[in-house]
């Protein structure tokens, strides 16, 4: 569904993504690990358009490279981005109805869906955004996105700053998304939800993929090694005198 191939970025003169490939097939869930810094927002930035991209994405079969986002949006390729962008002086029901594409189409994902799911936002419907906690403005992000009912969803770093109680409520919501054959790619740092949820699972280390593999893969003992980088279990170090 979604294939990478040789992917840079760049901000300025600071050459961020160095190659990335990666892929995801329809109803799959990977997750994009990595410290930060190491480039994973870049990277579904750069996938969505929102930095200028270098190298082949293709979505569906289709070249996707340096679109404008709200076209590829309109592909069925869905964004959370990492800093939970609202309207709030909108109502929580007027910012989910805002993420429709297309209201002659019945998708996947309703409203009456998405409050009965979070009962937070079902007694906050007709509240102003803006007045909700962090991790209601988290839950409404995804949910919005939802609703414009896209094949691929890329959900970026959804449970920093989060509650624990609000972690396992993200960590529900992604598993209902997966259950309903949206295909995600996560970026996240709590290994308890990728590792949970997960398909398969890419490693980032300075702008390029260190480690492809199962959940199963990383949890095992047996180094293993992707663009100079050795990788044993869940971390990654330049590999040196590697034997190939």
């Amino acid at each position: 569904m979604l294939e990478v191939q040789d992917l840079h970025a760049y901000y300025g003169k600071s050459h961020i993504l160095q190659g990335v490939d990666m892929h995801i097939d329809a109803g799959e869930v990977v997750s994009l690990l990595g410290r930060n810094g190491v480039g994973r927002s870049t990277t579904v930035k750069a996938i969505m358009g929102e930095v200028p991209p270098q190298g082949s994405i293709k979505f569906k079969g289709g070249d996707i490279a340096g679109l404008p986002s709200y076209r590829i949006a309109h592909l069925g390729l869905g964004y959370v981005p990492e800093h939970r962008d609202i309207f709030p002086a909108l109502t929580v029901r007027q910012n989910l109805m805002l993420g429709i594409k297309d209201t002659r189409r019945l998708g996947k994902w309703r409203l009456e869906d998405m409050l009965k799911m979070f009962p937070n936002l079902a007694a906050r419907a007709d509240t102003p955004a803006g007045v909700l906690s962090g991790g209601e403005k988290q839950m409404l992000t995804v949910c919005r996105t939802l609703m414009g009912d896209p094949e691929l969803i890329m959900i970026d770093e959804p449970t920093e700053g989060l509650a624990p109680i609000i972690v396992q409520q993200v960590g529900d919501l992604i598993a209902e998304i997966a259950r309903r054959g949206v295909a995600i790619l996560l970026v996240e740092q709590k290994l308890s939800i990728a590792m949970r949820i997960s398909h398969r699972v890419y490693v980032m280390g300075h702008g390029c993929i260190v480690f492809e593999g199962t959940p199963a893969d990383s949890g095992t003992t047996r180094p293993y090694a992707r663009n100079g980088w050795k990788f044993d279990g869940l971390r990654g170090t330049p590999a040196q005198n590697m034997q190939k």
